[in-house]
């Protein structure tokens, strides 16, 4: 039956508390966290039009706002935000077609994927510095 011996106090919710953070795990709370960045990095680009379409007072703020260093680390992390959202899609879009299913594979690819978006951000950075 019933013995008076103390219980342990058991935590209210063990949920996230009992997993082992494994990159695949990581990642895709990363795509989530991406996702949310873009949602709200989407009003940079909102203001960008915005000024685009003010004239010349809008577009020499919005271009001294984000000439700066300041300005250009935040361009700079939305873009690797919108690359690292793309590339989880894509990540995504494959296991939906069955492949890449293994542990080994979906490691693989967790691993690849921040080094990969980071790869392409510098790559289009350095492609839009030597157009402009």
């Amino acid at each position: 039956m019933s013995t008076n011996a103390p219980m342990r106090p058991r935590p209210l919710s063990p949920h996230l508390q009992i997993y082992k953070p494994i990159p695949s795990m990581m990642m895709s709370i990363a795509h989530r966290i991406s996702g949310i960045g873009l949602y709200f990095g989407m009003a940079i680009v909102a203001l960008f039009f915005l000024a685009m379409a003010s004239g010349e007072n809008g577009h020499n703020l919005f271009s001294e706002l984000f000439g700066s260093i300041i300005g250009m680390i935040i361009l700079f992390l939305f873009s690797w935000v919108l690359f690292h959202h793309m590339l989880g899609g894509i990540r995504h879009l494959i296991w939906d077609f069955g492949h890449m299913l293994s542990r080994e594979q979906s490691r693989s690819m967790s691993m690849a994927l921040p080094v990969a978006s980071l790869v392409l951000t510098v790559v289009a950075w350095l492609i839009a510095w030597v157009l402009v």
